[in-house]
């Protein structure tokens, strides 16, 4: 399966030290439930899900996080935003976290090519780690899984979404986020193949990155573009949240026939679509990531193992246009479903 990892929001720069004291985090009685060396039933389960900072695509871990706990019996789900989009704040937090006796972690790591370091050494310590909604760069995964969109198909569909909207042939733009995240660049790959397919009909007029870091900045990026290119371009296609939003809001606000392909599903997207000013969107599957991830957590802490260690999931991308728009959820739903029972029946062995 190919790499897979989500809209990715900040790059941090310093690599992981995860240095708690054993007192502090890995010398517990048998009967505590933060005990890392033997099996654990799910009453002593406390996980805690622990993106890189605040950002709306998360927002849904809370919700699924709490659902998790209840159909599973967990003893408790946690989500914590607090890393600041930093790596070393996000190690600290996660430090905290496993003093606190939380056992279990799903994890979006803020920076990419030095996730793995964080994960290897709470793998040490002996807790079961998820890689949630984005992998690490490269071809190795040090979590036990890693459950995210694979955002370089998700990209391409969005772009095949957007060259039909616009009739097949025409001037694309290609808003999205930091350039250096590896996720960015799966991303413009797959945007370049969907224009590539054309045959030249379509022409990729630019990529412009960097301009996910909040909505105002997005919203300043979209009103320079439309005001120097917005003649020029018949479609925009989005693969960050923020560009999203701003380019939906812009578009409309101009007046200008062109085509907005989105991604998520924030307020303002839904109702463009409905008006008919968002030629759609692709969702990703924020409830799924959490949901399994959370689920997964628990089998493996109570003695399942993954049959293949590291593995890369993809935890599913919808096209959502106006003739889908009102019913999405249920596919969502049933991809969330789909993917607890592949764990069961592929990815997990317990005995």
């Amino acid at each position: 399966m190919k790499r897979t990892a989500l809209v990715h929001i900040g790059v941090g720069l310093a690599a992981f030290a995860l240095t708690a004291t054993t007192a502090a985090c890995t010398k517990k009685s048998d009967a505590d439930a933060g005990d890392t060396a033997g099996r654990k039933t799910p009453e002593q389960m406390k996980v805690a899900l622990v993106p890189g900072g605040s950002h709306p695509y998360f927002q849904p871990w809370k919700d699924a996080g709490a659902k998790a706990k209840a159909d599973f019996k967990l003893g408790e789900v946690t989500y914590n935003e607090t890393a600041g989009w930093d790596q070393t704040k996000q190690n600290d937090v996660l430090k905290s976290l496993a003093a606190q006796g939380y056992n279990a972690f799903g994890i979006f790591g803020v920076s990419p090519d030095n996730i793995n370091s964080t994960f290897e050494d709470l793998k040490r310590q002996g807790y079961p780690v998820a890689s949630l909604a984005s992998c690490p760069a490269g071809d190795v995964n040090k979590a036990d899984f890693c459950l995210s969109t694979d955002v370089e198909l998700a990209a391409y569909k969005a772009a095949k979404a957007a060259i039909e909207a616009m009739g097949g042939s025409g001037n694309l733009v290609h808003l999205t986020g930091n350039k250096v995240d590896s996720n960015t660049q799966r991303r413009i790959k797959g945007v370049e193949k969907a224009v590539a397919e054309t045959g030249g009909k379509v022409v990729l007029l630019q990529n412009v990155t960097d301009i996910d870091k909040d909505l105002q900045s997005a919203q300043k990026a979209v009103a320079d573009l439309l005001a120097a290119k917005g003649n020029q371009i018949q479609a925009i296609v989005n693969t960050a949240y923020n560009p999203s939003v701003a380019s939906a809001e812009g578009v409309k606000q101009a007046k200008l026939p062109i085509k907005v392909i989105a991604i998520d599903d924030d307020k303002t997207i839904l109702d463009g679509i409905r008006d008919g000013s968002v030629a759609g969107t692709v969702l990703q599957n924020p409830v799924g990531q959490a949901y399994v991830g959370s689920y997964t957590l628990s089998k493996l802490a109570g003695g399942c193992t993954m049959s293949q260690p590291g593995v890369i999931i993809d935890s599913g991308s919808f096209v959502v246009t106006k003739a889908n728009v009102d019913g999405y959820e249920a596919d969502r739903s049933a991809k969330t479903d789909e993917l607890k029972k592949e764990f069961d029946a592929k990815y997990l062995t317990c005995q």
